[in-house]
């Protein structure tokens, strides 16, 4: 027979243990709440992330995702280079100043880019090809993975540095209003018109529109033009594209050997994709020294691009115009 006292005792336990369980209960209950609510970033789906019905983002989906980051954008890459392109000192001008190439990929076939080699006077070739090199960083994608893409923004750098007097790199509102102030920009250090100084009809005396300009004492007897023999001898490209201002047009190369197949493909391409006019040559005045009609002679396809004005790069049509080049090589 139990007491009063066993009574009072085992109430008492019953309680504290009871006491206990609720305790035990909230605490676990807190604790709970507090994990599901401080879960990480890591725990919820990624806001571009497809999920099927289940909640559960499908393997075949996250492969769609992952193949759509590889294509792209039109121009503006989210995934730029972190490394810097390649570039090769071709050589130092008439006045000292290095001619630099840029290099882009690491492909096989070389397609190369030329700008400025009148300098100062046609400056916004030169700004064509700093636009071609700023897609190609932004947009390393864009080069085809057999392809190496050359820019040799300024051939003439010499004539730059008589215009803005430096070889750096300018803008369009460092260039001077008037048309006339850019023609001694034109030359190199020794006063010789570099597209006169190559080996296709070469003269000494050379004709630019009705003006009688230098073509140097004898083909190739510049440093630029020399760089420029010696760096396509050694490389081969599969094509060359020269930027000239001002005619608005695509103009093919020949040497008296006619025009090279693939350079009336080349010429049909950068022109259906840019918008501007195709023509089978140059015929405004006669025209001795071209460099691109010296590469016609020693088997290169190459065209001429001739910007509509001597200010504007119209980068719009020339991208069009690169990207087919890219394209067709990189078939």
């Amino acid at each position: 027979m139990h007491t009063i006292a066993d009574v009072v005792y085992w109430y008492y336990m019953k309680s504290l243990i009871t006491i206990l369980i609720l305790i035990i209960i909230v605490v676990a209950g807190y604790f709970g709440y507090r994990a599901y609510t401080e879960r990480t970033v890591t725990d919820v789906p990624a806001a571009d992330t497809t999920i099927d019905e289940s909640g559960t983002a499908t393997p075949e989906e996250d492969a769609e995702q992952d193949d759509m980051t590889d294509i792209p954008t039109d121009g503006e890459d989210d995934t730029a280079s972190d490394t810097l392109p390649a570039t090769t000192v071709l050589g130092a001008s008439a006045g000292g100043n290095s001619i630099v190439a840029h290099h882009y990929g690491s492909g096989d076939t070389e397609v190369l880019f030329v700008g400025g080699i009148h300098g100062g006077y046609s400056w916004n070739t030169t700004l064509v090809a700093y636009e071609i090199m700023d897609y190609l960083e932004r947009t390393p994608r864009a080069v085809p993975e057999n392809i190496r893409v050359t820019v040799i923004p300024t051939l003439n750098p010499d004539g730059i540095e008589t215009v803005f007097e430096s070889t750096e790199r300018f803008s369009a509102a460092d260039a001077p209003e008037s048309q006339s102030a850019t023609v001694p920009g034109r030359f190199n250090s020794n006063d010789v018109d570099l597209n006169r100084n190559f080996d296709c009809d070469w003269q000494a005396q050379a004709v630019w529109q009705d003006n009688t300009v230098s073509g140097g004492s004898a083909p190739f007897s510049e440093p630029e033009s020399e760089a420029f023999r010696a760096y396509v001898a050694e490389h081969t490209p599969a094509a060359v594209i020269v930027y000239y201002s001002s005619a608005g047009g695509v103009y093919s190369s020949s040497c008296y050997n006619g025009v090279l197949e693939e350079t009336k493909t080349l010429t049909s391409l950068y022109a259906d994709a840019s918008g501007y006019p195709a023509y089978e040559e140059f015929d405004f005045y006669q025209i001795t020294g071209d460099m691109v009609n010296w590469l016609a002679k020693e088997g290169y396809p190459a065209i001429s691009v001739l910007l509509a004005t001597h200010t504007d790069t119209e980068w719009n049509k020339n991208k069009q115009g690169v990207e087919a080049i890219l394209n067709y090589y990189s078939q």
